[in-house]
């Protein structure tokens, strides 16, 4: 059965996996935002998604852009878990997946790592 937690829950679970990411990582993090949404409306069962251009590809036309989004996707997250340990875990896997697209690791070196 899936778990339901409220939507300040979820937000603190984002933010306890924010915490976790090593110091060096969150420095090097550029113009970027971080959103809570119920459920992408493209793609309603995706956990997770990065909208921006990786650090590796930006340029001097990247200068004064609108920040990068990741957004976190509550309803699935949810869903796919029976109890809030596997919730936890998942939104932190979750995060570190997203911010990994912003410093330039694709699906492919993520699945071979572990965080797909």
């Amino acid at each position: 059965m899936p778990i339901a937690v409220s939507e300040e829950r979820f937000e603190d679970l984002v933010s306890d996996a924010l915490d976790t990411l090593p110091e060096k990582l969150i420095a090097a993090v550029d113009n970027v935002v971080v959103l809570v949404e119920d459920r992408n409306p493209d793609e309603p069962d995706i956990l997770g998604l990065y909208e921006g251009v990786a650090l590796t590809e930006r340029d001097s036309w990247y200068a004064g852009s609108l920040p990068d989004a990741i957004f976190i996707y509550r309803e699935p997250l949810m869903e796919m878990c029976s109890d809030e340990d596997e919730l936890v875990h998942e939104v932190r896997v979750t995060v570190i997946h997203e911010f990994a697209h912003h410093f330039g690791i694709d699906d492919e070196q993520l699945h071979q790592l572990g965080w797909a």
